[in-house]
This record gives structure tokens, C-alpha cells and sequence, in this order.
């Protein structure tokens, strides 16, 4: 998260609160028939969910059973080897109204509506031969990967047959775009749920519906293909915002590289064997998702969204395109990055840029913003968020087409293996390089945490780079204190950082942040994918992959291949941030929020490399699988919730709902925007996945409506206003910004809004309606 600016502040009334309440039974808030799940119907529902709202077909041919039939196991065009692949995309749109928004963790980030649909992508590679020796890799648009999430995940695949069956533990790895602008409330561990009031089973199951979908779309989508792995330079779309931490790092490490900020963006390309029809790509480059500022209040996938939206939809219609063509766009070494490219400045009047050490303005941390490129536009970041996004996907595309043109590396080597295991890093002992025993503690974070980052600053009188006695209000000595006063043992393990919450002592109502870490490592040919479930700075990422690639050439696990390894998270749970041991020294945001203690990176690099060899396991050098270790708990049924559901919706005593109360003129000016205004209902009466709350439609030229642009598009957005608490009464507004990036927009074309929407009764009873505009024409 980049901060948690008002927890801290509500902290000691809302732990009593919990404290008094955790034996209660939990209500997984809103009521919406959506949110009531069981495995058996929601599996049906998944095999054969299709829509015909839905602009995308996942019909294309399948291979589900049995070995292929394998003609040759290289592909001679190419050299590369011959794989299964499939890949799958589906809606993980979760509650858009009423729900706290994870990531920025302010409790005033209520959602308002909806600027873009968020999405889960699934990559699944196969070894055509063995095809159980197989791994999938989820992109999803939010805010990380997370242990309860997984598990449901894992429990519905489980529960799907043994066609499922191959997929478990150890080949599964779901990963976060770290978006700070989707749906909360659905996390495993309590500290993320404070300021959401608690877990949400609706925004949780639309997570974990979407995934399995996803995986099944992925699943039946199997086809012979190669992949084909580069890299391109991105320069302008990240910058580091703890630049002072960096240069901690020894100055001969730092000199083995031009920036303080990976500028590199990876690709592997998903080709179908035969024909080279082009099936999809997957993405690593390190920004935070952070473009879209704290006062947001629309739901959305942030930069990467954007990227992997511009990259779908470019592929449309192309001939050498499979018409379900799926970009995934993962997050990488991301901890210290910042999509904020203009850098921070203090937003004081003074005109100044804030302090570099610690990143305030005179001494206060508030003040103190990172901007945008688009800084100087009031729309909560949507500007620079949609730059920062088209960067990325200008770079994927240029990297694309030069994959095409066969200028990269193509993945080579039958072995497709992955390896998971549990790690408890509340007191994991090991030996460092220099042959001295370390070890991790259990989970804290430091003062520093509370300082919040110049993504979002946190609040009070916190500061970041404070190692020594923090010069913060002696009350949060005592909030700490009755929560957990850390031990002298915890004060020493985890030094030099000052304890302010010592949360992986805390279990009571149940622990507040994960313990159990996920060690994960998937290998196809000579590419090795780093799983981290935390966020890890720049030199720590450059650390893990640089042992890993070192680790596979002195043994020479992939042939005459030079190993390509990425790092992809923050994935399957969410362990904050992962600094390097002299990063950590300093302190800033990233330092204190490193959970384990100093030697956390050493710990993640000894675990990966001790685990490594058996991705390179051969019948005649077997390595045995690394332990399964202790299960974390899942908290899913337990999780306290004071999240409030949907009473009943009312359309007025004059209007039915659908009415439209403010309607589109009869012309409308290209580039100037539309709003129409209907009457509304709650939106978690019905999530509509796979579907559209809004619409924008054209007139064919048969005198029949076709969709144009509905809420999947950046450019139309959904708004609802409660205008009546006691009423229940609400509106929906429907905004088209009818700008200059409407190319497709013809004058003289004719137009309408539609509106679907779903309303609850007094009891219970959810009844679909639908409001349409009147039409108007484009001059």
C-alpha cells in the first residue's frame, strides 16, 4: 500500500472496537445475490458463463483432454520449442459504490462509479509431451496477490474434476497490477481491513469468480504454440521516489547500473504453432499504480489497466490476431518506483521541491506531492494516468512488433516446472554469503510506515528516514503499547528500525498481517519467473534476479542458453515491501515497511536459491520438491465486516427508475463531453460481470443500436449519487468525453445512452431495469 494515512488516527478506537466484537459472527456485507456462493453452482456457472453483452468470444477451439498430437517439438520456423498455451481474460469488477478503495487505505476513498472495468488475465504454458508439467501466471487488476483470494481460487479449481487437477500449490501464482484504485475489503489479514470496516464476501467472490474464469477460459483455449522473449527501454513512464534510500546501496553496485529505477520493460510472446497466429503477451516493467491520486473515487486497473486496454483493443480486427487476444501487463521490482515522472514538490506555495532525505515541506510530510505528467488537469489523476499507461503500451507495442520480426530470444527447452512452498519468517535462522547466521522476526513496520509516501502522504506529525527516537506524539507510544509492546527480543531482530506496530505479534481478533510467506518459482525453457509476494525495491529485485541467474549459469542448469529471469508480484499474499539490508538502515517508507527485519531479502534470495535446482529435476538427476511448509490460515469465514448492505432502492414517488432526468441534446460538438442523468439504484444490486452498467450506441445503417463504447472504455464514465438516505432515492449520471481521442468518431453519426441497472425491494426482491437516452448527432 502506499500509505495508511488516517488509520493510525482511528486506530485505537477501531482495534477496541474489533477487540470487543471478534467473537461475533461475521456479515459479509452487501446482500446481493451475486455474493451468496457455493462451489458446485459457481463452477457450473463458470463452465458455461457467456454473455451476449460481453464484446469478447472465448469460443475459439479448445484442446481439454489427453496428450496433442506432436508432430515435431521444435518449431522450425522459429528454433523455438513447441508448447501448450492458453490464455484467458475475465471480469473482476468487484462493488464500485459504498466500499472503501484498496491501496491508498484513506477511509474518505469511498467508490462513486466506475472510469474503466478491472480484469483478471490468465497465461497457462504447458509442456506439450507432459502436459501436467504446467503453470499458469494471473495478472489482476489489483492491489496484489492475497492468501485468502488464492485459496479460493485453488478450492474452486479443486472442486472442478480431475481435468483441474493439474493445477495446486505449486503452479499457481497469482499476482496484483497494484492498482490503487479497485474495489477493497477482501484481503485475508486484519490490517488491511481496518479502514474498509472489515471484509466484504461480495468484492471478494468477484475476485476470485473472475480468476477461475479466467484460468477456464485459459484452460480450454489450449493450442501448440512457441514463445518469443525481449526487452525495451522505457524511460520516461517511472521514477523513484526514495532516491535518498538508493544511495545507501554500495556505490559500486549502484555504478553497475544507469538509473536508480529498472527502465527496462520485458515481454513473452504467446505465438500459435502453424499459422503464427498471435494469442497474446505478458509484461513485466516496475510503476507504481499510483496514477489515480487518493481523491479519486472511480474504480479502475490505474496505468497498467490502461496499457493492457490500448493493447487489446489495438489488436482487434488485425489478421494476424486471435480475436481473444489477452495483454497482460504485470508489475515487477516495483517498491520504490512512482508514476509521479515530474517528481515531488511541496504543495505549500512555496514553489519548492521536497526535502530528499525524509520528503517533506518544512518539516511536514502532508504537503509534500509527487506530480504526474498531467499534474496541472483537476481530474483526481486521470490524466497522467492515461499517459503513463499509453507509455507502457507504446513500448509493448514497438518490443511486439520487433518480436515479430524475429528480433528477440526464442524460449527454448521441453522443461516447463514450478515449485511453491511456506516459509515462516516470524523466526527463519539461515547462513548469510559471509557464513554468519541471521535470521527473520516476526512482521513489524516502523514509524516511518505511518509518513506514507509522496504517492500519498500520511498524516499527523510522521516523517519519513527516522531511525532513531521518532519525534512523533508520545500518544502513538501508547496506541502501540496497547496493541503490543514489542518485546526487547522483537526491538533487537528488528533494529534499526522503530516499532510502531508490531503486528505479527498480534493475533487477537486474528493476526493482522501474514507470518507465512510464499516462496514460488516457475521455469519454462531457459526463463525463470521470480513469484515475490511483496513489493521489492529496485536493488533488491536487481539482487534476486542477479542470484538466480548466477545460480543457474555456474551450474549451467540451462544449457548453452543464457538465463533470462523476471521478477513478477506482489503475488499469492501480500507481505508489504521488501528492501535491501542498507535500504532498510534509512528507514524511509519502504525500510519500515519491510516486515521481517533486515535480513528479509537475504532470507527471499537464500529460500529461492536453496529450492532452485528442482526446477532443473530430470528423471535421471531427480532433485526432490522443496516442503510444502506450514499453511497460512484462511480468515474468509471468520473476517470481521461492520460494512453496511443495500436496504432498498426507491425511484421517487413521481419517477420510475431508468427515467431519464437530464438528456443529451439533439447535436453535440465533437470533443465535448455528454452527461445524462437517469434515475438510479445501487450498483451492488447486481455487479454486472461480464456485462455493462453504461453504454454509448450507434445507429447502424439498418436503423439498429450497436454498442460503441460502454464502461470497459476509459472514456465513458459511470457515476451514482445517493440523493436520499432516507428515501433510498439515487441518480446515475453517464459522462462520454467525446475528445480528441475519438478517432473513431464520424460526424454525423447518431448516438444514445443506455443504462442498465438492477433495484432491490423492501423484501429483497432484485428486478432488473434499463433507461435510455435520446438520440443525438456528432458534428
Amino acid at each position: 500500500m502506499a500509505r495508511l494515512q488516517f488509520m493510525i488516527g482511528a486506530l485505537g478506537a477501531a482495534t477496541l472496537l474489533l477487540l470487543l466484537t471478534f467473537q461475533r459472527t461475521a456479515n459479509f456485507g452487501a446482500e446481493a445475490a451475486s455474493s451468496s456462493w457455493q462451489i458446485p453452482e459457481c463452477l457450473s456457472f463458470l463452465r458455461t458463463w457467456t454473455s451476449p453483452a460481453s464484446k469478447t468470444d472465448y469460443s475459439h477451439a479448445s484442446l481439454r483432454h489427453g496428450r496433442p498430437n506432436v508432430i515435431s517439438h521444435m518449431d522450425k520456423a522459429s528454433n523455438a520449442t513447441t508448447y501448450l498455451l492458453g490464455v484467458g481474460k475475465a471480469d473482476i469488477t468487484g462493488p464500485v459504490v459504498e466500499l472503501n478503495m484498496m491501496g491508498y487505505a484513506d477511509t474518505n476513498q469511498i467508490g462513486s462509479g466506475l472510469r474503466q472495468r478491472i480484469y483478471t488475465r490468465a497465461f497457462i504454458i504447458a509442456d506439450s509431451e507432459t502436459p501436467n508439467d504446467r503453470f499458469v501466471y494471473v495478472v489482476m487488476d489489483t492491489q496484489s496477490g492475497d492468501t485468502a483470494v488464492r485459496y479460493g481460487i485453488l478450492n474452486a479449481l479443486a472442486a472442478m474434476g480431475p481435468e483441474f487437477a493439474v493445477y495446486g500449490q505449486h503452479n499457481v501464482a497469482i499476482t496484483g497490477t497494484h492498482s490503487h484504485s479497485g474495489p477493497g475489503a477482501w484481503l485475508n489479514y486484519l490490517l488491511p481491513q481496518i479502514t474498509s470496516k472489515g471484509f466484504d464476501k461480495q468484492s471478494y467472490q468477484a475476485i476470485v469468480d473472475g480468476a477461475v474464469l479466467s484460468i477456464v477460459r485459459a484452460h480450454e483455449s489450449q493450442v501448440l504454440g512457441t514463445l518469443s522473449f525481449g526487452s525495451i527501454d522505457l524511460e520516461d513512464a517511472n521514477i523513484s521516489r526514495s532516491p535518498y534510500a538508493y544511495l545507501a546501496n554500495p556505490e559500486e553496485e549502484r555504478a553497475k547500473y544507469t538509473s536508480d529505477v529498472e527502465k527496462t520493460m520485458t515481454m513473452l510472446r504467446f505465438t500459435r504453432a502453424g499459422d503464427g497466429l498471435e494469442l497474446g503477451v505478458l509484461t513485466w516493467f516496475p510503476v507504481h499504480g499510483t496514477s489515480l491520486l487518493e481523491n479519486n473515487t472511480l474504480i479502475a486497473g490505474d496505468n497498467k489497466g490502461v496499457a493492457a486496454s490500448l493493447f487489446e483493443k489495438s489488436m482487434i480486427g488485425t489478421d494476424n490476431a486471435s480475436p481473444t487476444f489477452v495483454a497482460g501487463f504485470s508489475q515487477a521490482n516495483v517498491g520504490d518506483t512512482s508514476p509521479n515522472t515530474l517528481g515531488a514538490w511541496c504543495e505549500d506555495g512555496s514553489g519548492e521541491m521536497c526535502d530528499f532525505q525524509d520528503s517533506t515541506c518544512k518539516g511536514i510530510s502532508q504537503t509534500c506531492h509527487g506530480r504526474g505528467p498531467g499534474f496541472r488537469v483537476s481530474d483526481e489523476g486521470a490524466t497522467s494516468c492515461y499517459e503513463i499507461g499509453s507509455k507502457q503500451f507504446n513500448a509493448a507495442q514497438t518490443l511486439f512488433n520487433q518480436l515479430v520480426s524475429g528480433d528477440g530470444n526464442p524460449i527454448s527447452g521441453s522443461a516447463v516446472t514450478a515449485l511453491h512452498s511456506f516459509e515462516d519468517f516470524s523466526n527463519f535462522a539461515f547462513t548469510l554469503p559471509n557464513g554468519t547466521i541471521a535470521k527473520t522476526c516476526p512482521a513489524a513496520l516502523g514509524y516511518s510506515f505511518a509518513a506514507g509516501t509522496t504517492d500519498g502522504p500520511g498524516a499527523f506529525d510522521f516523517k519519513q528516514n527516522d531511525t532513531k527516537t521518532p519525534n512523533a506524539n508520545p500518544l502513538w507510544i501508547v496506541v502501540r503499547d496497547f496493541l503490543k509492546d514489542p518485546s526487547p527480543e522483537q526491538e533487537a531482530c528488528q533494529y534499526p528500525k522503530p516499532i510502531l506496530l508490531d503486528v505479527g505479534e498480534i493475533t487477537k481478533p486474528y493476526l493482522w498481517t501474514p507470518n507465512i510467506v510464499d516462496i514460488q518459482l516457475l521455469r519454462v525453457g531457459q526463463l525463470i519467473i521470480i513469484v515475490s509476494p511483496g513489493e521489492a525495491t529496485t536493488m533488491s529485485g536487481r539482487r534476486w534476479k542477479e542470484a538466480v541467474a548466477a545460480q543457474v549459469s555456474a551450474s549451467s542448469m540451462t544449457g548453452s542458453d543464457e538465463p533470462l529471469v523476471v521478477l513478477g508480484g506482489p503475488a499469492n499474499s501480500y507481505t508489504h515491501y521488501l528492501a535491501t539490508e542498507e535500504e532498510y538502515g534509512v528507514q524511509r517508507y519502504e525500510g519500515a515497511s519491510t516486515l521481517y527485519g533486515p535480513h528479509s531479502l537475504n532470507a527471499y534470495i537464500n529460500l529461492t536459491l536453496t529450492y532452485l535446482p528442482y526446477l532443473f529435476t530430470t528423471a535421471s538427476s531427480p532433485v526432490a520438491p522443496p516442503p510444502q511448509g506450514p499453511f497460512p490460515p484462511d480468515y474468509v469465514n471468520i473476517s470481521l465486516s461492520f460494512i453496511e448492505g443495500v436496504v432498498f432502492d426507491s425511484a421517487g414517488f413521481t419517477h420510475k427508475f431508468g427515467d431519464v432526468l437530464t438528456d443529451a441534446p439533439p447535436t453535440i460538438p465533437k470533443g465535448q463531453k455528454l452527461t445524462v442523468v437517469f434515475v438510479g439504484a445501487n450498483p451492488r444490486n447486481d455487479l454486472r460481470l461480464e456485462k455493462s452498467y453504461a453504454a454509448v450506441e450507434r445507429q447502424s445503417s439498418t436503423g439498429s443500436w450497436e454498442i460503441f463504447r460502454d464502461d470497459s472504455d476509459w472514456d465513458l464514465i459511470f457515476r451514482w449519487t445517493r440523493t436520499s438516505t432516507v428515501l433510498a432515492t439515487s441518480q446515475v449520471s453517464i459522462e462520454w468525453e467525446n475528445g480528441a481521442k475519438n478517432q473513431d468518431v464520424d460526424s454525423g453519426d447518431r448516438f444514445r445512452v443506455h443504462y442498465w441497472g438492477a433495484s432491490k425491494s423492501i423484501g429483497g426482491l432484485i428486478t432488473q431495469f434499463e433507461g435510455i437516452s435520446g438520440s443525438f448527432v456528432v458534428i
